[in-house]
């Protein structure tokens, strides 16, 4: 299939794209950075996708990937906005069989940053509304909400032992999740998925249901 993905260069969106062409996809990578993949079925553009101007002109996607996004750095332009702009250009057409949306665990719980709580809040509105407007098409459109993942982006925090430790202690499970397993979750809600739509799926290691019951002995 012809799959689209943004922020393909690092973290969550490379191992998501690389996934796909062990699967042998096309693959087409946006991204404001220099590709990190060389292969035959992948095409990159360097792009901005708040950029609406200069995005590429891209026909018959089947499979949107909106993972671009940013942390205390315009989350709302980058991580809600332009992925609304970026859906309604390329997902919403008549070849499109599904959309995932990268999504937050903050967005469920509002545990982190207010922009971009708020951003990726909006995320999970919007997959919901798209939900419905590709359901025509016979596509689905979900998000996809982590919770921790080993990335270069949180390594401020992964490598304070400190930090980790309070991290970890919140965490149920007492570890974070690898990009790579991401991206089989993103695989099984893009191609092998055909009936949840609409869906918000928290992938977290348990930490939103973790709680502290304070009772009488």
């Amino acid at each position: 299939m012809k799959v689209l993905i943004t922020g393909t260069s690092q973290g969550i969106g490379l191992a998501i794209a690389r996934h796909f062409l062990l699967e042998n996809h096309q693959v087409i990578g946006i991204d404001r950075q220099t590709a990190a993949i060389s292969h035959e079925n992948y095409t990159h553009y360097v792009c901005d996708v708040r950029d609406q101007e200069n995005l590429p002109d891209i026909e018959g996607v089947q499979v949107l990937v909106n993972n671009a996004g940013t942390q205390n750095e315009q989350d709302i332009d980058t991580n809600l906005k332009a992925l609304i702009h970026i859906t309604e250009k390329y997902g919403i057409q008549k070849e499109i069989k599904s959309i995932l949306n990268i999504g937050s665990a903050s967005g469920h719980t509002g545990a982190e940053f207010p922009e971009y709580c708020a951003s990726k809040g909006g995320v999970m509105a919007y997959t919901k509304n798209v939900a419905m407007r590709v359901a025509p098409f016979g596509a689905t459109c979900n998000s996809l909400d982590p919770g921790g993942v080993i990335t270069p982006l949180n390594e401020c925090v992964m490598n304070d032992p400190e930090l980790w430790a309070q991290i970890m202690a919140e965490t149920p499970l007492k570890k974070w999740a690898t990009a790579e397993e991401i991206a089989q979750w993103a695989y099984f809600l893009t191609v092998t998925n055909t009936f949840c739509t609409g869906q918000n799926i928290l992938v977290d290691g348990g930490e939103s249901i973790n709680y502290h019951f304070v009772w009488t002995e």
